[in-house]
């Protein structure tokens, strides 16, 4: 079955480029392309794509409200932000407005291949010097409520990029235990994603960086 992905972006080369590049992938199907962030979200609305690769400077409509907007009236659409600019404030809108992850530009294509499918099953995608650059700045919540050892477990997981599913068949437990996991661990966080718990993760030592998935 088929990724179908629907592709934002204010520049012609850029959109038609990224397209042929997806559509030479046996299992990743370009289903339209939007050239700013109010038609992403009547396509998005139109189509019902998987996934989204949003840029984020767009006239119109930014990416980043565009991200929210689809986030809030289609909930079964993921949205990651494609962007060739390194800023935490305009990262950190990206993924607050609900963008599963964040891929800069010059991602090769091995790469963009792997994030676009993961992504699309939920699983947070971030270019390294994305998580580089955020993991300084995310909020570490003081004093946080303690994780039990599964949780932690589950968090490890999630942090790698794993999905629900994985994280069922890798500890041996049921999905929905891990769902009922996934959401104690936001709780005692405070984190409204699951981006955000991954980077909590990362900041606090639970993973390396640069850790191996």
């Amino acid at each position: 079955m088929s990724t179908r992905v629907l592709i934002a972006d204010d520049h012609a080369m850029v959109r038609e480029g990224l397209f042929r590049f997806l559509s030479l992938s046996e299992d990743l199907e370009p289903v339209g392309a939007a050239a700013d962030g109010q038609q992403a979200v009547e396509l998005a609305h139109a189509l019902r794509p998987d996934l989204v690769l949003m840029d984020l400077l767009m006239p119109v409509l930014d990416g980043v409200s565009a991200t929210a907007a689809i986030r809030r009236e289609l909930p079964g659409v993921e949205v990651m932000a494609l962007s060739g600019y390194l800023e935490p404030q305009l990262i950190a809108d990206a993924l607050h407005a609900g963008a599963v992850g964040y891929l800069l530009k010059d991602t090769d294509a091995d790469e963009l291949h792997r994030a676009v499918r993961a992504a699309a099953a939920g699983q947070v995608q971030l270019s390294p010097a994305v998580a580089a650059r955020l993991v300084h700045d995310v909020r570490v919540p003081a004093g946080p409520a303690p994780l039990t050892r599964r949780e932690e477990e589950v968090l490890v997981l999630l942090a790698r990029g794993r999905a629900n599913g994985q994280i069922a068949r890798e500890l041996h437990i049921a999905p929905q235990t891990v769902k009922t996991h996934v959401s104690n661990i936001l709780q005692k966080l405070g984190a409204s994603s699951r981006t955000q718990a991954a980077l909590y993760a990362m900041r606090t030592g639970l993973i390396p960086m640069n850790a191996p998935s």
